[in-house]
């Protein structure tokens, strides 16, 4: 499928999620006995535009959105204010520095969360198929490529907070997700053409409090939006109703 089967590993960071917040709320249930990232070493693989810092069997916080989540307007925004960091950076010889990174992160956010969260774009993953094909395929690989701490399906975007396994890459990882989902839901559409955006967002989680607040702001996001009764969301050690991909009703993606 055009645009969903290249290789995130070679496509720049143009569109991301809110990272999440700073809250001061105790340690969700799920913490407590989830088993802890390991902080290896460090790595920066080119990723396009921006250098991108990664580490083997890390933990992430991840976004990955559908194709018509974001209107051009506010993809225009985002990417000529980052343009700008960019340039100054390139002009200067030099990486972007840890408080541009940061700047990036921070003036798109707010921007990114208002969109997605009012439900922009056709929000095909209000559809139960399809939604319970995206559940079915973050399972499929869980404690054999990565482990899952939480995870949700919104009606135009996905949340996951992963761990990798030893030698398991996190955008092959990715690629795997959207590629094959996207299939599935184009299938279910009767369509052709893009599913998902090709890029997407990961947070590289370095420290215990940002797995919790990582793992509580997926857990709320269906709330914060006002998703009443929403069944897509999943955190490791709490109970969670079962769903079509969990009874098999799915079927399930190919080792790749």
């Amino acid at each position: 499928m055009k645009g969903d089967d290249n290789r995130a590993a070679g496509n720049s960071l143009v569109a991301v999620s809110a990272t999440p917040p700073d809250r001061s709320a105790g340690v969700p249930p799920a913490v407590a006995g989830a088993s802890r990232p390991r902080f290896g070493e460090v790595k920066i693989r080119d990723r396009g535009r921006f250098p991108h810092w990664e580490k083997e069997s890390a933990t992430y916080f991840i976004t990955f959105r559908l194709a018509d989540s974001l209107p051009k307007s506010v993809l225009d925004q985002i990417e000529s204010e980052r343009e700008a960091i960019v340039k100054t950076a390139n002009q200067l010889h030099r990486a972007l520095s840890p408080d541009e990174r940061r700047k990036i992160q921070r003036l798109s956010s707010p921007i990114i969360e208002k969109y997605l969260d009012s439900g922009a774009g056709a929000c095909h993953l209000r559809n139960p198929a399809i939604a319970e094909d995206v559940a079915a395929t973050l399972r499929h690989f869980d404690d054999r490529r990565y482990r899952l701490f939480a995870w949700c399906v919104m009606p135009n975007h996905v949340h996951v907070v992963v761990q990798l396994l030893p030698g398991q890459e996190l955008a092959e990882v990715i690629h795997s997700w959207k590629s094959f989902s996207a299939k599935q839901a184009n299938t279910v559409l009767g369509r052709q053409g893009s599913f998902w955006q090709r890029e997407y967002y990961d947070h590289l989680i370095r420290n215990e409090g940002e797995l919790e607040r990582s793992i509580r702001y997926v857990a709320e996001n269906p709330e914060k939006a006002n998703l009443k009764d929403w069944k897509w969301v999943w955190v490791c050690g709490r109970d969670a109703p079962t769903t079509a991909a969990e009874d098999g009703g799915a079927t399930k993606p190919t080792a790749s």
